[in-house]
């Protein structure tokens, strides 16, 4: 269920979003799927996307964040490094605190936004 309003939090490094929701998103499911073309699947984006948004992120952060093999009997894979695991941690943790300390002025901002429609089931 989304929450309306809510906050999207970007770091930026230097104009570049170094880290945001979505590539949170694909850290986590590669971390779990060990593959960068499951989790662009699971995202419902291409691979070649998946792959560039990894390139950005790793040239965004001193250290690797995703480590990739190249296939070959067994299949290539990616793993996300120790360091990858504690940046998006740490991205949770500070898009936490900034939605809390934003709360209740959302909640007042929220009275001058139209609604979303509602969803409507086929009969």
């Amino acid at each position: 269920m989304t929450r309306y309003p809510g906050l999207t939090l970007r770091v930026l490094a230097g104009e570049f979003p170094a880290m945001g929701p979505g590539k949170a998103q694909l850290i986590t499911l590669i971390d779990s799927m060990g593959s960068i073309s499951a989790a662009a699947r699971e995202m419902g984006m291409s691979y070649r996307r998946a792959w560039q948004l990894v390139e950005a992120i790793n040239a965004s952060f001193n250290q690797p964040v995703v480590v990739t093999a190249i296939g070959g009997k067994r299949g290539g894979g990616a793993v996300v490094t120790d360091f990858g695991r504690r940046i998006v941690q740490a991205y949770g943790v500070m898009e936490s605190k900034a939605s809390a300390a934003i709360a209740s002025d959302l909640g007042k901002y929220a009275a001058h936004l139209r609604k979303p429609a509602a969803k409507t089931r086929p009969r």
